[in-house]
């Protein structure tokens, strides 16, 4: 049986995907026969609560310099980091030199927003096509892994911080001892982690699963940060919903003693009790409604061919590779999937190989049907799509329930 890699206790999986190859591992045709493959397993330790995988490719095979995300390609996180930025100036930078790090900077998205205001900062993004990006934009950037090491070396070349930040990364790190050491090392006293991440209670509502895949090694909950961060001196003070990535958590962290936790933190402690979080009888009914859920969308899919409607995906998102491997789509069901990423363009999506195409080739030959890979952005999407609605296109969803719509 595999261990936990926070409290080290035995503990089962309670699902398999079966074999997954590297979710934004898009691929040029000629690539087809190196493909990686690993075999993806989830479980949940009962002793700290962590919900995550029993293993995980190389972190080099996953964040390189062919690293194939952007954050700043949607508008909606760049106005959702904005706020994320300004929300930790007008809490935790009033010292009078203050230093912010951000753990997984992508582009710069959010550190911009401290270089505009010339405060220092830092990012650290280990895949070098996306650092160069942020380099390019005047975002002090450098590529490598963040650990308990640079931590150190930080605060030798920098100082303490004043705030450590993190978006959709802490889930990307199987080493979180070493990352929960380096954040003490790099925090003044008085100095917080915020951090946000897929929630698990969200996930196990929506019945989700798509948010599983190689890069997310954990699923967190207010149980199981607590747990790891206690480990290290360290505390959770406050927690905030966010609807972003389907439903996420800001949990804020700080040295043990610092601050006096916030009612938001007792009040989601209670939530995650109530819906049984900590129980192992609530994973083996998630595991039910994914195969549920995976048998509704390949019936309707079958179907609506069997029909001859035409059916495109919409977004090639890592999610995506999930969905499609697990519940066997190919081209023979999903004719291609539009994407407005240039990187992914011309080439297949990873395992399934269904081709990737520019956006134009969806807008000015509408499919029947477009399956909504990115449902986590339907707002933003279906604001811009009135045109496909309007000549008799549907949706086809698979969160939280399989179903179409206009």
């Amino acid at each position: 049986m595999p261990k936990c890699l926070i409290c080290e206790s035995s503990f089962a999986p309670f699902i398999s995907f079966g074999q997954m190859p590297i979710a934004n591992g898009f691929l040029r045709p000629e690539e087809r026969a190196e493909e990686y493959f690993f075999q993806m397993e989830v479980g949940f330790c009962e002793r700290c609560g962590m919900v995550q995988l029993t293993e995980q490719p190389a972190r080099e095979k996953m964040f390189h310099e062919n690293y194939a995300f952007y954050s700043s390609t949607s508008r909606y996180m760049a106005q959702h980091f904005e706020k994320f930025a300004k929300d930790v100036q007008e809490k935790y930078t009033s010292s009078s030199d203050p230093f912010v790090v951000e753990i997984g900077s992508n582009d710069g998205i959010m550190l911009t927003h401290f270089a505009q205001q010339k405060m220092r900062h830092l990012g650290i993004e280990p895949s070098k096509n996306v650092a160069k990006v942020a380099l390019e934009k005047g975002i002090n950037t450098i590529s490598e892994f963040f650990d308990e090491a640079l931590a150190e070396k930080i605060v030798r070349e920098n100082g303490q911080a004043d705030a450590v930040l993190s978006a959709n990364v802490m889930c990307h790190i199987p080493y979180l001892h070493s990352v929960a050491k380096g954040i003490k090392r790099l925090l003044k006293p008085k100095g917080v982690f915020q951090f946000e991440d897929p929630y698990l209670a969200d996930i196990v509502e929506k019945t989700s699963y798509d948010q599983i895949y190689d890069e997310h090694y954990f699923y967190f909950s207010l149980q199981s940060v607590s747990h790891l961060f206690a480990m290290h001196g360290l505390e959770l003070v406050d927690v905030a919903p966010q609807v972003t990535h389907g439903g996420s958590m800001r949990y804020t962290i700080a040295h043990q003693g610092a601050y006096t936790p916030s009612p938001a933190v007792t009040e989601f402690r209670a939530k995650e009790k109530a819906h049984g979080l900590h129980l192992p009888a609530t994973y083996d009914r998630l595991r039910q409604n994914i195969e549920r859920s995976r048998a509704e969308l390949v019936d309707l899919l079958k179907r609506l061919r069997q029909e001859g409607k035409r059916i495109v995906g919409y977004g090639a998102t890592s999610k995506s590779t999930t969905i499609t491997n697990y519940c066997g789509i190919t081209p023979d069901l999903v004719e291609f999937i539009s994407d407005t990423t240039p990187i992914k363009q011309g080439k297949l999506s990873p395992g399934a190989h269904i081709p990737v195409r520019p956006y134009t080739e969806f807008s000015t030959n509408y499919p029947d049907y477009a399956l909504l890979f990115a449902w986590n952005h339907a707002q933003e999407i279906m604001a811009k799509e009135e045109g496909f609605r309007l000549a008799g296109g549907k949706w086809i969803t698979y969160v939280p329930q399989v179903s179409t719509f206009e």
